[in-house]
């Protein structure tokens, strides 16, 4: 009564905004830090102030992307480029590298200070999972994956991780690229077509679509079911739960 399709034995899961709530951390340390640097870019150029856009530009351009590229996504929709600068530079620093480092800094400090809330339904969803007997992984673009999972305590029930960590050490391209997702079914020793992929970004529904996975799950959290759709999910759900409820795939 797990809503898959009968040829489904792992299961793939994103972590931010599919089992913990911490995309709305994501979104307030990416907004913060990106309307920190575009007021200094208006005030060094003249140009008019137009902060980050929580809603739009969180989803098209940052979300389930990997840190560094989610920089130079948003910044691109802006027409700004800035040099990729070192892993060094110091958090706000006027390069992708620091930028970045700006964001991670105030996203851990979040962690510490509020910690980190789950989904009840999608933990729910990750024991009937284990239950049944179904290979389990998380596959995120965080470099925080280890911590997030750890304050979760979700670690028990999930067998392997892939996470931004795992994709730099292994030169792994990411979401919307399928690549994480793959080293996440080669870890629980499956073909894709026999995993479900759950994402609630659209470039992790798009990835998941790429690497011909057996069933993806767009999980929409904000409002954008048919993007999701669109971007190739075979089935959209509010909440993993859901699944549950209805037992079958939709």
């Amino acid at each position: 009564m797990l809503g898959l399709p009968a040829h489904v034995t792992a299961c793939l899961f994103d972590l931010d905004g599919v089992l913990t709530q911490t995309a709305r951390l994501h979104n307030a340390a990416w907004t913060e830090t990106f309307d920190d640097f575009l007021r200094r870019h208006a005030a060094a150029t003249g140009e008019p102030y137009r902060p980050f856009d929580p809603g739009p530009d969180y989803h098209q351009y940052v979300d389930g992307r990997p840190r560094l590229d989610g920089v130079r996504t948003f910044l691109a929709s802006r027409d700004i480029t800035l040099p990729d600068g070192t892993p060094d530079d110091p958090p706000g620093t006027d390069t992708v590298q620091g930028i970045g480092n700006q964001k991670n800094a105030l996203m851990l400090e979040q962690i510490r200070s509020t910690g980190v809330d789950v989904y009840p339904g999608s933990v729910a969803y990750l024991r009937a999972v284990a239950a049944a007997g179904l290979r389990r992984a998380v596959v995120t673009a965080s470099a925080n994956g280890r911590e997030v999972v750890a304050a979760a305590k979700l670690e028990p029930l999930l067998e392997a991780r892939v996470d931004g960590l795992t994709a730099r050490a292994e030169g792994l391209r990411g979401k919307p690229h399928p690549d994480t997702f793959l080293a996440g079914a080669r870890m629980l020793g499956v073909e894709p077509k026999q995993a479900a992929v759950f994402e609630d970004a659209l470039a992790g529904v798009e990835a998941g679509r790429a690497g011909g996975f057996g069933y993806v799950i767009g999980v929409d959290r904000a409002g954008q079911a048919d993007e999701l759709r669109a971007h190739g999910a075979d089935v959209v759900v509010d909440d993993l739960g859901d699944l549950l409820d209805t037992g079958r795939p939709a």
